[in-house]
């Protein structure tokens, strides 16, 4: 996780709500096509494209070839313009930068395993689907309703 070492405190919430989509995504399974590297990639590489022609002032909105990184990229935007609605330029800059560390992370962790269309997605899921369950350990159980008389 060397590519998160130097990420503010925006830039880092921003990578863990999208580590979290991409692990929620990556495991649904109702899914007509498995979510691989190389579409969490070209997810990235569009959006990033599509939040730094924003900072320059041209909206335009750049699309991903594959069905499945158009599916993330449809699934992650309403996330990103709830996240970013008072952020402004700001945001879609910080927003860029995740997105191209996430983007370059493909091609780092794939250096290890060129085999693996999954290895990124793997350790995601091994980092988040732990601290969700700790979460869920953590967090109290709520009250119950029934009134007993």
């Amino acid at each position: 996780m060397e590519f998160v070492r130097d990420f503010s405190d925006r830039q880092s919430q921003l990578f863990v709500m999208i580590a979290t989509f991409l692990v929620r995504t990556a495991a649904d399974a109702a899914s007509l096509q498995t979510v691989i590297d190389d579409d969490v990639a070209e997810a990235m590489r569009s959006l990033a494209s599509t939040y730094e022609t924003a900072v320059r002032g041209v909206i335009y909105e750049h699309r991903p070839s594959s069905l499945p990184a158009q599916r993330l990229v449809s699934g992650l935007k309403p996330l990103l313009d709830e996240a970013g609605r008072s952020g402004g330029t700001a945001f879609e800059r910080d927003a860029a930068v995740v997105m191209r560390r996430l983007e370059h992370a493909v091609d780092e962790v794939r250096g290890a395993d060129p085999a693996r269309r999954r290895i990124l997605l793997e350790m995601l899921e091994r980092v988040f689907s732990k601290a969700a369950q700790r979460e869920a350990a953590e967090a109290p159980a709520e009250a119950s309703r029934l009134i007993v008389p």
